[in-house]
C-alpha cells in the first residue's frame, strides 16, 4: 500500500512480559510493512512530536494507562487486545484487516469524557506525581474496617449522606467497569452523563444516580480511620479523610479510534452475554 505520507504510530505493551508474543511481534511487522514509522512507548516516556496514532496493546488496564501517557497531546489511541474482556481494548491481533483499516483511513474517532479531581482546599500537592485524570472513574473507599459516610453535593445541591465501603463517580466509558459491579446502570459510551453509585452501601434506599456531564460534583467524608484510598482509574494513593474533593469533567478528552464492524451493543451481548436466554437463541 503506497502512503503519501509516513503515518508515525507509537506502540505501547505495559506487560513487557508480553514482548516477545507472536502477536505482537506481528502487529508491529504489519505496520512497518504497510510503510508506517513505528516506535515503542514505555512507561515515564512522552510521546514523540508528530505521533499520529497510540497503539494500546494489552486489555483494558493497558488502555486506562495509555491514556495517562497520551494525556492533553490529542494523540488517538487504538485499543488492541491481548488481555480477556476488552471494551475498550476491543480489536484483536488476529483481526488481518486491523492494519489495512487504520493505513486505509476506515476508522472513527470517538471523544471520550475524562473526569478531573480537584481538593478543594487547595492542596493540590496531596496528589503528588499522580495523574488528576481518568477515564473509567474516581473513587473513594475505606482504607480500614469501618464504613464511611460520604456527602455529596451536585452543583451545590446536598444528597442525604452515603453510608458505604465508599463512593465511585464514573463516566460512560466506565459504566461497564467498577460501577457496573457495583449495581450501576450501563450507558452508551456517547451519553453525555456522569455515574454517581455508592459502593456497598449500609442504605436500604439509595440507588446510583445519574447526572449531566457538566455537573460539579463535591465529595466530604465522615471517617473514623485515618487514611482512605482515592483511586482514578487503575492509579490509587493514601489520602487523609479530612480532604474535600470536587470531580467534574475535564477540559480536554480521549480521542479513542473505533474501527468499522464495532459495535457497543454487540460487545455487551457477546462479552457480557446480555440478555442471554434460551427464549431469545443465538
Amino acid at each position: 500500500m503506497l502512503l503519501l505520507n509516513i503515518m508515525k504510530i507509537a506502540i505501547y505493551l505495559r506487560n513487557r512480559m508480553l514482548e516477545n508474543d507472536p502477536r505482537y511481534i506481528g502487529l508491529i511487522g504489519r505496520f512497518r510493512s504497510g510503510g508506517c514509522d513505528v516506535y515503542e512507548i514505555t512507561d515515564g516516556q512522552e510521546i514523540a512530536g508528530g505521533t499520529d496514532i497510540f497503539v494500546s496493546v494489552g486489555g483494558d488496564g493497558t488502555f486506562l494507562s495509555s491514556a495517562v501517557l497520551v494525556g492533553e497531546t490529542g494523540v488517538p489511541v487504538l485499543g488492541v487486545n491481548l488481555g480477556r474482556l476488552g471494551f475498550l481494548s476491543e480489536n484483536s491481533t488476529d483481526e488481518d484487516e486491523l492494519v489495512s483499516s487504520v493505513l486505509s483511513g476506515r476508522y472513527a474517532i470517538e471523544e471520550r469524557t475524562l473526569l478531573k479531581t480537584v481538593f478543594l482546599d487547595g492542596e493540590d500537592g496531596a496528589l503528588g506525581d499522580i495523574y488528576p485524570y481518568a477515564l473509567n472513574e474516581i473513587t473513594i473507599h475505606r482504607a480500614g474496617p469501618a464504613m464511611l459516610g460520604v456527602d455529596v453535593t451536585i452543583d451545590g445541591n446536598p444528597l442525604p449522606t452515603y453510608w458505604a465501603d465508599g463512593l465511585l463517580v464514573a463516566t460512560s466509558s466506565g459504566s461497564t467497569a467498577y460501577s457496573l459491579s457495583v449495581g450501576g446502570p450501563i450507558v452508551m459510551p456517547d451519553s453525555k452523563v456522569l455515574i454517581v453509585s455508592p459502593i456497598s452501601p449500609h442504605n436500604l434506599n439509595v440507588r446510583p444516580l445519574v447526572v449531566p456531564d457538566t455537573s460539579k460534583i463535591s465529595l466530604s467524608l465522615r471517617a473514623r480511620d485515618e487514611k482512605v484510598f482515592l483511586t482514578m482509574d487503575n492509579r490509587s494513593m493514601e489520602v487523609s479523610p479530612g480532604l474535600r474533593l470536587e470531580v467534574s469533567m475535564a477540559q480536554f478528552s480521549l480521542k479513542r479510534i473505533r474501527l468499522s464492524g464495532s459495535n457497543f451493543i454487540k460487545a455487551l451481548t457477546t462479552k457480557l452475554f446480555w440478555g442471554e436466554d434460551i427464549r431469545n437463541g443465538r
